[in-house]
């Protein structure tokens, strides 16, 4: 695999984003797998299981792949907090959030499917919350509309205004895909990142 295809088993523009920065050519293809949990699965499990079933997914169908899958949860007291889908869920994730901290646990996985080699490993984020009133909440989800984000923080938009701190070693966690570690993946594939012209 001199030249190998890169594809991102997602169509999140979010991850989409992310990806660019590395400055290869890729293609994003949606996996289309079922994300529900299995009984007693913790959080790091579940990630790490999805990543690897999304990236498989799509390189049972690309032979002479390198396939990117991720998945992320967040956790708040011990519990997954996810999408809220809406603005009440919204505000009670964010109220819930206030003040504390929640971490977050992402799945990355790289498939080559020309090797069946596959590499994955949990990354985990924490994200401290400033004390929030009901008042800033629903401004904030006025403007920003998060109800397709992990506890309803677009971190990457005006939900940095909602946070105190980050603690972790990839700020691009953050948003889904932690770019250090791909980059080491995708070195061990081949994949010369900082090569010469």
């Amino acid at each position: 695999m001199s030249d190998p295809t890169i594809i991102l088993a997602s169509t999140s523009p979010y991850l989409r984003m992310l990806l660019e920065r590395l400055q290869v050519p890729f293609k994003t293809i949606s996996p289309e797998v079922d994300e529900a949990s299995l009984p007693g699965e913790t959080p790091q499990a579940l990630v790490q299981r999805l990543a690897i079933a999304k990236a498989q997914a799509v390189a049972d169908n690309n032979p002479d792949a390198l396939v990117i899958g991720s998945d992320q949860v967040a956790v708040h007291g011990g519990e997954i907090v996810g999408k809220p889908g809406d603005h009440a869920h919204a505000v009670t994730q964010l109220r819930q959030a206030s003040g504390s901290a929640v971490m977050l646990y992402t799945g990355l996985a790289l498939i080559n499917s020309a090797t069946g080699r596959i590499q994955s490993e949990v990354v985990p984020f924490g994200v401290v919350f400033r004390e929030l009133s009901d008042e800033q909440i629903e401004s904030y989800l006025r403007k920003e509309q998060p109800y397709d984000c992990a506890g309803s923080v677009k971190s990457e938009g005006l939900g940095i205004a909602l946070l105190e701190r980050f603690e972790g070693e990839d700020p691009n966690t953050l948003i889904g895909l932690p770019l250090i570690r791909l980059v080491r993946m995708l070195e061990n594939e081949g994949v010369k990142l900082l090569a010469g012209d």
